[in-house]
């Protein structure tokens, strides 16, 4: 899963335990909603614990629930929580460093990669998970999957 990938469908699981207003939802059912597996969330759900974020519930009825409340989740939150170290598409270049372009352009390029990747970060610290919530609220029926 990709970085974007997985900081998207971070949200939709974080989303989908606020909607659920902190019952202890299993990873299938979060996995059903996002159309995935359940590995894949769970995998994100250990790096969203780690954050603080969720809390498991072991046992027949256990699952997930959110550990923090919706408006102390900033969406740079869950970026930092699932992307710790973002790569800019470096790891997967190596230019050839003979040739002027090639021995110059990742330093270039890295300085405007990481000015938008700040500017992207300070939006989605203004954005919270209550925000989102709110947002599917107001579009979303209520009701139990």
């Amino acid at each position: 899963m990709t970085g974007n990938t997985r900081f998207a469908v971070s949200i939709h699981i974080l989303a989908y335990l606020a909607f659920r207003h902190g019952a202890a939802v299993p990873s299938a059912e979060i996995a059903s909603s996002v159309a995935t597996n359940p590995v894949v969330i769970r995998r994100l759900l250990s790096a969203l614990a780690k954050g603080h974020f969720v809390t498991a519930q072991k046992g027949a009825t256990g699952g997930f629930a959110l550990a923090t409340p919706p408006k102390k989740i900033s969406l740079r939150d869950i970026y930092r929580a699932v992307n710790p170290t973002p790569r800019h598409g470096f790891k997967r270049i190596s230019p050839n460093t003979k040739c002027p372009v090639g021995a110059k352009i990742q330093s270039i390029l890295e300085v405007a990669f990481v000015k938008a990747h700040a500017s992207m970060e300070a939006e989605l610290a203004r954005v919270s998970l209550a925000t989102i919530h709110a947002q599917l609220r107001a579009v979303c029926p209520e009701k139990k999957p």
